[in-house]
């Protein structure tokens, strides 16, 4: 067994050692590359300039940027701008509705070429075994897909999710060679009381990067949860927690998501002195705006067009994630690096004319040029939906549990808790279309133990038909809201008997539906299907009345127990100030 062992390591060895040999006669123009990007300008992010120069590909590494007349491949860029490829350092891919190779067909066009997932969507549903399957699933992609172990599988003993992640299993997946860091820390009442358990999955990260999750946070707590070991954070809604965040010495992730939209109003922190320590972050983008409106590209535009020099918004989002995750070989153009690039017509627009993934073009104006693997979905991530029997009973409301709703913030995930005074029947309460209450219902969808909590929320709009969903972070129960019981119970029973999906439902009849057979979050169709009918999705609920930029982005987000101010999971109406 060890003269094998020896054996592989010598090859391995002779293989990097030609290769190393290479490269370094190629840079000093003894050898000519098999590939060389002429004619362009290239991005150094370490030093803020464009700098024109040829750029030396070989065996899918950057050999030198310089002047190569003769080469195996060339490739002509002249006028265009050569960056390395984006990374998005936080993202819950479950979240685009799409199936991996679909995603990486969705995202490789528009520039990503690596992205920091945290699957705790899938491992609230399906546990390790379930991550391991689709971890299967993202390898082979013309992208790089590093994971974090999820820390917080449940979130909270307050929504009941179908796994757990247990301490052990977290340090099984952190050993995983695609296991980057420890995904974001919950828990933060755990943390400030120096919870047993949240000590050991730290401990069990073993020096890598942890992910922080602290909405709201600041004072002292920030300072305890950044001393307790949590290193980044994306909850940041206001210029003063950020602050903190960052003066507590935590990489601070600008978020712009489908339904979280936090980056232009804290785009003011960055500054000469703080750029350094901080990126962007998408957290959850659908997939509808992934190939509508794009990813990184598309964050990078908004930045832009708020003030943000394009030089400065292209290193935090290349080499700020790359050093922060400890991603060796990406985030630069510089020789030794991996060649993966993005071609830009223009900087400031942020143009994406090609991607290049380990030295190959990728994707061209648009459109992938390489085939992706198929990759079957695993039974272990299918028939993950099993209710008990509703009932119109299910879903009463008394009015003794009704004083108070749920406040939705356009483009937030932080909710607000309100007083309300609802109409009821013989001591019943019905939604209120003049009021704008309507019923919050989250059913879990795991067991089939029969839990309904109902409550109240302020701000959808409805005026008619019902909503429901099954993914509803982080349990992904099922979710629902509507001014009709009745409706409310279709809708349910639509997204149930597809063994997962999002349905809208008006006057008895189901509007629209866009089923989501694994683990009740993603679609097995390819991605322009799925964009295009949760677009009429969506559409539809704003035609009931709903007045979101995206409905379903925000409800899924209602039973989330971690997130301030009120919630309501199938455990019931949760105050969470």
């Amino acid at each position: 067994m060890a003269r094998d062992s020896d054996a592989t390591a010598d090859v391995a060895f002779n293989k990097w050692r030609w290769q190393w040999r290479r490269r370094i006669a190629i840079a000093q123009g003894q050898h000519p590359p098999a590939l060389v990007l002429g004619g362009g300008s290239v991005l150094n992010v370490f030093t803020g300039e464009l700098i024109d120069g040829d750029v030396a590909i070989d065996a899918g590494s950057i050999a030198g940027i310089g002047s190569f007349p003769e080469a195996t491949d060339r490739i002509d860029v002249t006028g265009r701008v050569i960056a390395p490829s984006f990374i998005d350092p936080h993202i819950h891919m479950e979240s685009s509705l799409l199936w991996s190779p679909e995603f990486a067909r969705a995202v490789v066009p528009h520039g990503t070429g690596a992205i920091v997932t945290d699957p705790h969507e899938i491992a609230n549903v399906a546990g390790l075994p379930g991550v391991a399957a689709f971890r299967d699933s993202c390898r082979n992609l013309p992208l790089n897909v590093f994971f974090s172990a999820p820390s917080s599988v449940p979130a909270s003993p307050q929504e009941s999710s179908g796994a757990e992640m247990s301490t052990a299993d977290i340090e099984e997946m952190l050993g995983w060679a695609e296991t980057v860091a420890l995904g974001e820390v919950m828990n933060v009442p755990g943390v400030l009381r120096a919870d047993a358990e949240i000590a050991a999955r730290i401990w069990k990260a073993a020096g890598k990067p942890v992910d922080g999750h602290a909405p709201g946070v600041t004072g002292p707590a920030i300072q305890a949860y950044a001393g307790s070991g949590i290193t980044s954070d994306h909850e940041s809604t206001r210029l003063t927690e950020a602050h903190a965040k960052l003066r507590a010495g935590m990489m601070l992730m600008l978020r712009e998501g489908s339904s979280e939209k936090n980056l232009l109003d804290l785009l003011p922190l960055v500054t000469d002195d703080t750029f350094g320590r901080i990126c962007f972050a998408s957290d959850d983008r659908d997939c509808h705006d992934l190939l509508a409106h794009g990813h990184v590209d598309d964050i990078l535009r908004t930045a832009i067009r708020g003030g943000l020099d394009p030089v400065r918004g292209i290193r935090m989002a290349t080499w700020n994630p790359a050093q922060h995750w400890r991603l060796p070989g990406l985030g630069a153009v510089a020789p030794g690096y991996r060649a993966n690039l993005v071609i830009l017509r223009d900087l400031e627009t942020v143009d994406v004319e090609m991607t290049l993934f380990n030295g190959e073009v990728v994707a061209r104006n648009g459109a992938l040029t390489v085939e992706t693997p198929g990759a079957a979905v695993p039974p272990i991530l299918r028939d993950t939906v099993n209710i008990a029997p509703l009932h119109l009973s299910s879903l009463v409301l008394v009015d003794q549990n009704a004083t108070r709703a749920v406040h939705v913030i356009p483009g937030q995930i932080v909710t607000r808790l309100i007083e309300v005074s609802p109409p009821s029947e013989n001591g019943v309460v019905r939604s209120s279309v003049a009021q704008d209450l309507l019923k919050l219902v989250s059913v879990e969808r795991h067991r089939a133990t029969g839990r309904v909590g109902v409550g109240l929320v302020n701000g959808f709009g409805l005026r008619r038909g019902a909503l429901a969903s099954t993914i509803a972070h982080d349990a992904h129960n099922i979710v629902a809201t509507g001014v009709s019981d009745t409706d409310i119970l279709l809708a349910i029973a639509t997204v149930a008997e597809s063994q997962g999906g999002l349905a809208v439902v008006a006057d008895g009849m189901v509007i629209a539906h866009v089923p989501l057979p694994v683990c009740g979050l993603i679609s097995t169709e390819p991605a322009e299907q799925v964009a295009e009918a949760y677009r009429d999705l969506e559409r539809a609920a704003r035609e009931l009345g709903c007045p979101l930029h995206s409905p379903f982005g925000q409800l899924a987000f209602l039973s989330l127990s971690v997130i301030p101010e009120a919630r309501v999971t199938d455990r019931g109406f949760l105050d969470l100030r």
